[in-house]
C-alpha cells in the first residue's frame, strides 16, 4: 500500500468515526478562539476550556483584557501552564489589536504570527477553525500519526505540514485535522498503540509486528 492508498484508507476510516466533529476549545469569537489557542499550549483542552468557561462570559475583547492588565489577567488564568508569559502575550497581542487592527482579529497568516505568542500552528487553527480558511496546524498527535501512517518522514512541523496537504485535497484539511486530532487521542494513543493496534494502523501495515518509533514535534 502506498502513501496515497494509505490516506484513502486514513480518509474514509475517520470520516466513518467522526461524521461531524467539534472544536474542542470552547470560544465566544474569533478573539476568544484566539486566547484559546494561545492558553492551550503545553495545556489540555479540558483545562483550557475549564479556565475560560468563567472569563469569557465577562471578557470577550481585546479592550476588555487591555483594561484587566497582566497582573489580573494572570490571575485569571493562574491554573494554566506558563500562566505569566501568556498573560503577557494575551496583554499586548490585545493592545496591538486595538492599535493597529481595530480591535479585529487579522485574516491573514502573516499578520496573525506578528502577534505575540502567537506562532504557525495557532494562527493555523485561528484560520481554519475562526475564519474557515483551509488550513492543516500540526499539533503533537498530528505529527505522531502522519510519522505512524507513514505519511511524512517526520523531520520536522513544517514537513509534516507541506505532506499532509500533498497528500489530501484541501476541502479536507479543516475537518480532517481535528479528526486526526480526536482519533490520537482515543485510539492510536502515544503509549497505547505504537503503531501497531489500532484500526488504522493495522489497517495501513498489517504486517507490522514492531514499535514504530517517532520524532517529536
Amino acid at each position: 500500500m502506498n502513501e496515497i492508498q494509505r490516506a484513502r484508507v486514513i480518509k474514509n476510516t475517520l470520516n466513518k468515526i467522526y461524521p461531524n466533529i467539534v472544536v474542542p476549545l470552547n470560544s465566544r469569537n474569533v478573539f476568544t478562539l484566539l486566547v484559546s489557542v494561545l492558553l492551550s499550549a503545553q495545556c489540555t483542552d479540558v483545562n483550557v476550556n475549564n479556565v475560560t468557561k468563567s472569563i469569557y462570559p465577562k471578557y470577550y475583547k481585546p479592550e476588555h483584557f487591555v483594561k484587566l492588565g497582566r497582573k489580573k489577567i494572570e490571575k485569571l488564568i493562574k491554573r494554566i501552564g506558563i500562566f505569566r508569559i501568556k498573560a503577557k502575550s494575551i496583554y499586548n497581542l490585545s493592545k496591538i489589536l486595538l492599535e493597529r487592527h481595530g480591535g479585529k482579529v487579522p485574516k491573514t497568516f502573516e499578520e496573525l504570527e506578528l502577534l505575540p505568542g502567537v506562532g504557525h500552528k495557532t494562527a493555523s487553527v485561528v484560520m481554519s477553525q475562526g475564519f474557515g480558511y483551509p488550513a492543516f496546524p500540526i499539533d503533537t498527535h498530528i505529527h505522531r500519526l502522519a510519522q505512524r501512517w507513514g505519511l511524512t518522514n517526520g523531520k520536522n512541523v513544517i514537513q509534516t505540514e507541506k505532506d499532509l496537504k500533498r497528500l489530501f485535497p484541501k476541502k479536507s484539511w479543516n475537518k480532517l485535522h481535528l479528526q486526526i486530532i480526536y482519533y490520537g487521542r482515543e485510539y492510536c494513543k502515544a503509549r497505547n498503540c505504537y503503531g501497531i493496534t489500532c484500526k488504522i494502523c493495522t489497517t495501513c501495515y498489517p504486517k507490522r509486528k514492531k514499535p514504530i518509533k517517532t520524532q517529536k514535534a
